[in-house]
């Protein structure tokens, strides 16, 4: 990653988080802000809030002097949708008429800055691969963000593979696996972490069958507990924590839009 400051916005189907990024270590240069994601999650709503977020990050750059406003930042985004050159081509838990939509361009007329959009998994995997808990490790890395939905990044050798979204197999009879699977479960049918965690060893020990990898990396809002659920006994591999919890997806996304100026 270069090093420049950059803003790194990650939306979920809950939240829409941001912060603006040292792309040299992948610390916040700001304060962590977050809104809750726009009912429906329409394109034009979600682009509005966050570009109401992205001038907020820059007025507080601004204001503790990590960048003069003058200044342009790069702006990485994510979302939870396969991206193709800019083109959302899927849309989990967010509305589907996202699905053909021109997200950088919606993006950079929004905010009136350049921005790179990628999915929301990958700038997690980006950002543990750079700083994190798949630094500097050879072979194969699964990093899996559990969260309103579950994303899933492959790093083979330090390199992404792009939009590897096996959240949404079919898995026991459940399709997609991340309904099943994801935290949202532990609110919406009131289980336990423990219940929650059976579920998720389940997939990780399929995906260790078919894909082979050599540590997997949980990521997204349960990352924060996961004390309380690993190891997994049945997953023959290292599991461990995301360094970044769920703050990967804004380090991954604003190293990547430094890297794309």
């Amino acid at each position: 990653m270069q090093q420049a400051p950059a803003i790194g916005i990650d939306i979920g189907g809950t939240g829409i988080k941001g912060a603006a990024i040292d792309t040299a270590t992948g610390e916040m240069l700001t304060g962590r802000h977050r809104v809750p994601t726009p009912e429906g999650g329409r394109p034009s709503d979600i682009a509005e809030a966050v570009a109401v977020m992205v001038a907020g990050i820059r007025d507080e750059l601004a204001e503790n002097g990590a960048l003069p406003r003058e200044t342009v930042p790069a702006v990485g985004i994510t979302l939870p949708v396969v991206v193709q050159h800019g083109i959302a081509r899927t849309a989990a838990n967010i509305d589907k008429s996202w699905i053909g939509t021109d997200a950088v361009r919606l993006f950079a007329d929004a905010t009136g800055l350049p921005c790179l959009v990628v999915n929301d998994a990958d700038a997690a995997g980006i950002a543990e691969t750079a700083f994190g808990a798949a630094h500097g490790v050879d072979g194969v890395t699964m990093v899996l963000t559990f969260g309103t939905g579950i994303g899933v990044a492959l790093i083979h050798d330090g390199c992404l593979v792009p939009n590897f979204e096996l959240g949404h197999i079919e898995l026991d009879g459940h399709h997609p696996y991340e309904r099943f699977a994801s935290p949202k479960t532990i609110e919406r049918e009131g289980i336990t972490i423990q219940d929650w965690a059976k579920r998720a060893e389940r997939l990780l020990e399929h995906l260790e069958f078919i894909t082979r990898p050599d540590r997997f990396v949980i990521g997204g809002s349960i990352s924060k507990s996961s004390d309380e659920y690993l190891p997994f006994a049945k997953v023959n591999v290292p599991v461990v924590p995301a360094h970044f919890r769920n703050n990967a997806g804004i380090v991954g996304a604003a190293g990547l839009a430094a890297q794309a100026r």
